[in-house]
């Protein structure tokens, strides 16, 4: 699921289309910020569905496979032991993942090769054929196979990624979610009574974290002017066009928590954009990010300006 570090770089990622834009609507950018988070749980209800889509090619092969012009004994008793998979079957019959792949509109057609590269790419590898072999299966067996479906098939598959690249433009950061939310599902599905199985859940608790991400993404625009004149008085050694653009957006939202957020700690606040920094700014930018906050904070303290709920929240 999304954590607070995932929320703090979609809210990063909405504050850059914001500024490089020529619309000033902070409401329409709000609206495609909460759409850029919409667009995990998609990115992953259509993940879901192409794991499905390359279990069920099964019929298809064994269709295929029973009406060649001289099928050999193998072609007419081609398993599809894995349409049964217990994983699947839930999955399909899971009223929440039913209603998403209609909110999405997710299908398949626009690419109808994707699926059978995957199921003979799946269908060719020793997993498989030990899967086919199994006359114990169990529910933990079954999602074994499609634990390995997904790991070991379509995500190290150049198909797919370019596939997902094209239709999710935050493809190459959000991958990661991706997975932990896969992960969760397997977790949820544990049970043989397919009502009591669970699809994973965007975020922890979802009413906290939007107000989390609306309030970072205003207040970061709504003291923009302000917290710049902070910034700039501490980099006055520096051109203003050598700072990168992330930097600065990075420092404002950290900023931003400092004086705006009074249950996070200045510590979390100030690692976490650090870790950010990492990933998405230049190599110097985390030891440039690092002294300036320094700075900034030293004289917010002395300002009284920092006021956090907690014993040891500021330090």
């Amino acid at each position: 699921m999304l954590n607070r570090r995932h929320l703090r770089v979609k809210v990063l990622q909405s504050l850059y289309a914001f500024h490089q834009s020529d619309t000033r609507d902070i409401k329409a950018h709000e609206k495609n910020l909460l759409h850029s988070i919409d667009q995990v749980f998609e990115m992953y209800i259509w993940m879901l569905s192409l794991i499905s889509e390359v279990i069920d090619y099964t019929e298809i092969d064994a269709e295929e496979r029973a009406h060649k012009h001289l099928p050999t004994a193998d072609d007419l008793n081609a398993s599809v032991k894995i349409l049964s998979n217990r994983f699947i079957v839930s999955l399909k019959d899971n009223r929440d993942y039913l209603i998403a792949l209609k909110k999405y509109k997710v299908e398949w057609s626009f690419d109808p090769e994707l699926a059978k590269s995957l199921f003979f790419t799946l269908k060719n590898s020793p997993e498989y054929a030990e899967y086919l072999a199994k006359t114990d299966d169990t529910l933990q067996t079954d999602k074994d196979i499609i634990k390995f479906i997904f790991k070991k098939v379509i995500l190290k598959s150049s198909l797919a990624e370019q596939v997902f690249e094209d239709k999710f433009i935050y493809w190459p950061v959000d991958r990661e979610v991706l997975q932990a939310l896969i992960a969760k599902t397997f977790k949820n599905f544990s049970s043989d009574n397919y009502a009591e199985n669970k699809l994973a859940d965007i975020s922890g608790n979802w009413v906290e974290d939007r107000e989390f991400v609306v309030n970072l993404f205003e207040q970061s625009i709504r003291h923009d002017a302000a917290y710049q004149e902070l910034i700039a008085q501490k980099t006055q050694n520096w051109e203003p066009d050598r700072i990168a653009m992330m930097d600065t957006l990075l420092m404002k939202m950290a900023i931003v928590e400092f004086i705006n957020f009074t249950s996070i700690p200045v510590k979390v606040t100030i690692n976490e954009y650090l870790e950010i920094s990492k990933e998405f700014s230049t190599p110097k930018s985390n030891s440039f990010i690092n002294g300036i906050l320094d700075k900034i904070l030293f004289e917010l303290k002395a300002q009284n300006k920092i006021k956090k709920i907690g014993r040891g929240l500021i330090e």
